[in-house]
């Protein structure tokens, strides 16, 4: 797997202050993109040991609320074995820190990928919230917290897994789908 940047104390990708990860390779390719130069899976940096412990370094420091996988998409089907792994030890060694992902798949296509894509069970068991969907450029708000188009959810992973059903967030409101 392969980076562009690590971003610390990063505000606008979660909640809290946050370090961020800005993963390589996307199949979306969505119009108006703001990342589009994340969307080649060769491009950018290669994920070692170094880059994971330069986001252990922020995890570890009190003010640093938890972990952003954004991109790219973090959840592109090449990176998943090394996500699902990272994923996996930040939960272990940090569990009071959140974990976010960015994609621009949605739930529902997620859960079915799920059944058979051991690492994607891995990673949604151990994120804390998905923010679904391409973004439309038609449906872009700048309102939007967190989110680009309003066709995109901010999706509490948890209780959506132990509810089997999607459960988001909306303006600080819980909202069941």
């Amino acid at each position: 797997m392969r980076y562009h940047n690590i971003t610390k104390a990063d505000m606008l990708n979660g909640e809290g202050l946050r370090v961020v990860l800005w993963c390589s390779g996307c199949s979306h390719r969505c119009m108006a993109c703001q990342n589009a130069i994340t969307w080649d899976k060769n491009d950018g940096l290669v994920f070692d040991e170094d880059a994971k412990n330069e986001i252990f370094r922020e995890l570890e420091k009190d003010w640093c609320s938890g972990l952003t996988l954004s991109g790219g998409d973090p959840l592109f089907i090449e990176s998943r074995e090394e996500i699902a792994k990272l994923v996996k030890e930040v939960r272990e060694k940090f569990p009071g820190k959140s974990i976010w992902c960015y994609t621009g798949y949605t739930w529902e296509e997620l859960l079915k990928q799920a059944k058979t894509d051991k690492n994607l069970q891995i990673i949604l068991d151990n994120i804390d919230v998905l923010l679904d969907g391409e973004f439309v450029l038609k449906l872009a708000l700048e309102k939007l917290h967190y989110v680009g188009s309003s066709n995109q959810c901010i999706i509490d992973v948890k209780k959506s897994l132990e509810e089997k059903k999607k459960i988001l967030y909306i303006d600080n409101s819980l909202i069941v789908k």
